[in-house]
């Protein structure tokens, strides 16, 4: 079998090569290390649940007495409706977080039973 030497090759090209040398390095590596969004995540996500929490008081009618972990330490929602978006915010994480560790259980428990 006889390769030809001179074959023409086939270019994978959407473009067919009509961008210049320069045009192609654009897109080299900066060197740059890539910045860690982890934190922006976070913060947008305590800020997203505090203001649904917010929206959450805003739309209840009725006046709530509520107690922060001791009976002594309690308020009315509409005297102190900042104090109740923070205790509506509280129980929402209470929540996410028991989600989120319900879910890393059962995880643990499905590797260990192998289902």
């Amino acid at each position: 079998m006889n390769v030809d030497d001179e074959a023409k090759k086939v270019i994978w090209s959407l473009q067919r090569n009509k961008r210049t040398e320069a045009e192609r390095n654009v897109f080299q590596p900066t060197g740059k290390k890539p910045m860690n969004k982890n934190l922006v995540y976070i913060l947008s996500a305590i800020g997203i649940t505090f203001l649904m929490s917010f929206a959450l008081s805003q739309f209840s009618k009725e006046t709530t007495h509520f107690c922060f972990l001791i009976e002594s330490y309690c308020f009315n929602s509409t005297e102190n409706p900042v104090a109740y978006t923070f205790y509506i915010f509280m129980n929402l994480w209470i929540l996410i977080l028991g989600i989120g560790v319900a879910y890393l259980i059962g995880k643990k428990i499905g590797v260990l039973f192998k289902i």
